[in-house]
């Protein structure tokens, strides 16, 4: 912007070639180009052609059977016929005070602890070794993921032979000579939660392994080369470039472990049943939902278990999303937070 000064009273030139006086004189605004209603109206349109259905389905088959079991919890219900024995918050006081409650929570936070601490590490070192160009990489990937696509009745069925007294694992360290190793490894409290653990490891440590791969591929090969030439080692250039880089993908892999093993019900439900589970140490809560509500006749209470159940999880969501996956989320912006 230039300005002028002459005889007059004191131009100010604008761009665009007009002048304006500087002795009050006000400059003419441009004028604001408003958007198209149209425009507007066509662009919700689309999203709500696009979105519409998947909203409604999440509507019909998520929200939906959540609020009926909400309002279900609070009726003693047998599962036929409209509900009429209103209880309150009767059966949601019997769940928070019932200790066979408390232990199944807490054999859940056992095995989201054992699963983030077992899987976790395993899964980073072989997705490293399998980044590598290996003989037979391609056959080990898929030896690695095929328990992981394998049924969980076939998984529970196969485990649960091969782990009782007198099944293959027994058996195995009789012929080795290590028969003192042999114990009950589904009905004893000390070795139960263990045998659990080894089976959800082995049936989904490939799941993390294909994840973590996934996210290797996404690192420059150039930052390895420009470590080695700084003379670091393998191991040296994985814990300081790679570890770091592949962060986001661990968070959402530990994410969703414990999620699903909040969830746990399948495993546990095939091997031990619903009776075994709470005297060997491995129930979780979705097997006190099913012994005590569908088994039990008492529908109601089964509600009242899921509800707490759904909020259980669903704080630990928010939690952990606002306290680990904040940073991911925020870098994952594209628009400037006003």
């Amino acid at each position: 912007m230039s300005v002028s000064q002459g005889e007059g009273p004191l131009m100010t030139r604008v761009p665009g070639g007009r002048s304006a006086a500087g002795d009050g004189a006000a400059v003419a605004p441009s004028p604001v180009r408003r958007p198209r209603r149209g425009g507007d109206w066509r662009k919700r349109l689309e999203i709500g052609l696009l979105a519409g259905p998947a909203i409604l389905v999440f509507l019909a088959f998520v929200i939906f059977p959540v609020v009926m079991a909400a309002y279900y919890g609070f009726f003693k219900w047998k599962g036929f016929g409209p509900p009429t024995d209103f209880v309150g918050l009767e059966n949601y006081v019997t769940i928070l005070k019932d200790p066979t409650f408390h232990d199944a929570l807490r054999h859940n936070g056992v095995i989201v602890v054992l699963s983030l601490l077992l899987q976790g590490p395993a899964a980073v070192v072989l997705a490293l070794l399998l980044n590598r160009k290996i003989r037979g990489r391609s056959l080990i990937r898929v030896l690695i993921f095929v328990p992981y696509v394998v049924s969980e009745v076939i998984v529970g069925t196969g485990w649960s032979l091969m782990l009782q007294t007198s099944g293959a694992v027994n058996d195995l360290l009789g012929k080795v000579g290590l028969e003192g190793w042999a114990v009950d490894w589904l009905s004893d409290p000390q070795v139960a939660i263990w045998s659990l653990m080894i089976i959800i490891t082995w049936k989904y440590i490939g799941f993390a392994v294909i994840l973590f791969l996934a996210g290797l591929q996404s690192i420059p090969e150039e930052l390895h080369e420009a470590a080695a030439i700084d003379g670091a080692s393998y191991w040296q250039a994985q814990r300081a470039i790679t570890l770091p880089l592949l962060g986001p993908t661990i968070r959402i892999w530990a994410f969703l472990s414990i999620i699903g093993s909040l969830q746990l019900f399948d495993l546990v439900y095939i091997i031990w049943g619903q009776y075994v589970a709470a005297t060997a140490g491995t129930s979780t809560m979705a097997t006190y939902m099913v012994a005590n509500g569908r088994n039990a006749g008492n529908y109601g209470f089964g509600n009242a278990v899921a509800v707490v159940l759904f909020v259980i999880s669903l704080v630990i969501a928010l939690i952990y999303q606002r306290y680990v996956l904040r940073r991911d989320t925020e870098g994952a912006l594209t628009e400037r937070k006003k």
